[in-house]
């Protein structure tokens, strides 16, 4: 039998946060591919390495973890006052689909640096030394990001001192705002409550805040569900009944939020909504052997992502847990305190991280004028990526 001999596709691979994922120009891809579709799915699928009954992701470019079976398509804006277009498609591991339901709020802290090295922002608003502002449109959502990118000599900086639980390494820090994070056209929150009582089948009733906020994303109390919010991965990801309650508990609160019209449909949707789950200050010890003080944090929080205990935090899910706790009567507000806050620190297993969000109530419907974090980015491999040319 004949097969077609492996193309190349230029690429780069980019660490962008607590993630890493595989970026590509649009106009870099097959043409068949350049519009969405079976043929750019299954480019992408070829690419990480997906599906794999294995879960290792050997024969491609995925790391086998929710953090690192990413991809990223960019090109010039097609949205007014905007630099570049920004489409995340989350790979699954095992089965044969991309999710394009949702953001990567850690990639988009190297969408950025991407954007300028691929001449993809004017050259002329970038300065040779200083901070230069790139405009994201981010097509998954339809919203706008704005990324603050350090410049020396011309070019994107991307060595510094910053550190950032979750990464090893320091890099230069780059500050991303999500403005306008609520996610999609719904409402902030799609009950109108910013607690609700989650009735889920085996489990019972869960106090439960369900937002729109960076990535949709149902908050739970960790004491309701027998933990302590001090969980390392192991605690979760080993044990199946725990996995399998998350996802339960996901399903329904995905129903509830309008995401989905039966429960069986969240096996196609794994991307969204997030399930997170939140407890008062408390001191552990993180993955990385580091002492988290109580006095530390303010809060601390355990997402779930693809179907397991994120290592640190997807940084989406950090909008959400920035702007759930500066409303009030929130459970991740609550769980910090209570109060008026416009800024939190919360505990992750990798560490803590520091985030903030502007809230207003008007009309008695919560909305956020932005998001704001930290994170670093860093081009780990550029060229190009090969699959069979029978692949797509």
């Amino acid at each position: 039998m004949t097969r077609k001999p492996q193309i190349r596709i230029p690429a780069t691979y980019m660490r962008g946060g607590t993630s890493k994922g595989v970026f590509f120009n649009l106009t870099d891809l097959p043409e068949v591919a350049q519009v969405p579709g079976e043929a750019r799915d299954r480019l992408l699928l070829r690419v990480i390495g997906s599906p794999d009954p294995y879960g290792k992701q050997t024969d491609g470019m995925g790391g086998a973890t929710s953090s690192t079976s990413k991809t990223v398509i960019l090109s010039k804006s097609e949205s007014p006052d905007h630099d570049v277009d920004y489409l995340f498609g989350q790979v699954s591991i095992d089965k044969p689909f991309v999710d394009w339901s949702g953001n990567c709020g850690n990639l988009t802290a190297a969408v950025g640096a991407f954007a300028i090295n691929n001449g993809l922002v004017d050259p002329e608003q970038l300065p040779e030394n200083g901070i230069a502002t790139v405009r994201i449109w981010q097509k998954n959502i339809g919203k706008t990001i704005i990324a603050r990118i350090p410049m020396t000599n011309g070019e994107v900086q991307e060595t510094g001192d910053f550190e950032l639980d979750g990464v090893t390494f320091p890099a230069a820090e780059v500050q991303v705002e999500f403005m306008d994070p609520a996610d999609g056209e719904g409402a902030m929150f799609p009950t109108g409550n910013v607690v609700d009582n989650l009735d889920v089948p085996g489990v019972g009733t869960l106090k439960a805040t369900m937002i729109n906020a960076g990535i949709p994303t149902i908050f739970i109390n960790a004491d309701a569900i027998g933990y302590d919010g001090t969980e390392l991965q192991e605690a979760i990801n080993n044990d199946d009944k725990a996995l399998a309650l998350f996802e339960t508990i996901r399903a329904h609160g995905a129903v509830r939020m309008g995401l989905i019209g039966d429960v069986a449909e969240a096996a196609n949707r794994q991307h969204t909504p997030k399930v997170a789950f939140v407890a008062p200050p408390k001191g552990y010890v993180a993955s990385s052997g580091k002492a988290i003080a109580a006095t530390d944090i303010d809060v601390l929080v355990r997402a779930l992502s693809m179907g397991k205990l994120h290592h640190a935090m997807m940084g989406t899910a950090a909008v959400a847990i920035a702007t759930a706790a500066a409303i009030p009567g929130t459970l991740v507000n609550l769980a910090a305190g209570g109060g008026d806050r416009t800024s939190v620190v919360f505990g992750h297993p990798s560490g803590t991280l520091r985030v903030g969000a502007e809230a207003e109530q008007v009309n008695d419907q919560w909305s956020a004028k932005k998001a704001i974090m930290s994170r670093s980015a860093r081009i780990l491999m550029e060229g190009w990526v090969r699959i069979p040319g029978d692949a797509f």
